[in-house]
């Protein structure tokens, strides 16, 4: 069973909020940096920096960040005889003193977030990390809370939630699958 519950049009807009809030929250864009957990989270950022810029007209600097070696699951994925494949991050980027806007597309748990910002200090040390979620559905195991969020799902931990984006799936949308 299958729900849509962020069609194209409204993916879009979200982006476009976050984007808003984004500028309004910071007096200047300077010293902002923008870092997409790939996969999802890396286009989901590549599409708030593109709205950031039509708005602002000041392009904010990026990166995909890869988190496959800072994962606490990692030895789980091993056990499965199934090789971990880690493509690096899209560029080297210093983010000595910058604040840090870091993407992804799902809050479930919270743990690929404390792996992104384990893998972060390995390109400096970030004066501010600030978390954008497209999804939030709840169930943290740490003490992680989004700064900006496209939308509250209240979910079971039995249901799944797909951020559907372009590259990767051929559409904009967010789905809840039951089982």
């Amino acid at each position: 069973m299958e729900k849509i519950i962020i069609d194209h049009d409204r993916f879009l807009r979200t982006i476009s909020r976050i984007s808003h809030e984004i500028i309004e929250k910071h007096q200047t864009l300077d010293d902002l940096v923008i870092v997409g957990i790939k996969r999802r989270g890396a286009e989901i950022a590549e599409l708030l920096q593109r709205r950031v810029e039509e708005l602002s007209g000041i392009s904010l600097p990026s990166m995909e960040l890869d988190i496959t070696f800072y994962r606490d699951d990692l030895t789980l994925v091993d056990q499965e005889d199934k090789m971990p494949v880690y493509s690096g991050s899209s560029q080297y980027l210093n983010i000595q003193d910058k604040t840090v806007i870091l993407v992804d597309d799902v809050l479930f748990t919270g743990r690929t977030i404390r792996a992104a910002m384990d893998a972060l200090t390995d390109f400096g040390r970030a004066a501010k990390i600030e978390l954008v979620i497209f999804v939030d559905r709840g169930h943290r195991e740490l003490p992680i809370r989004a700064d900006y969020v496209g939308k509250n799902v209240p979910t079971s931990r039995d249901e799944l939630v797909q951020v559907r984006t372009e590259k990767q799936d051929g559409c904009y949308e967010v789905a809840i699958l039951g089982k």
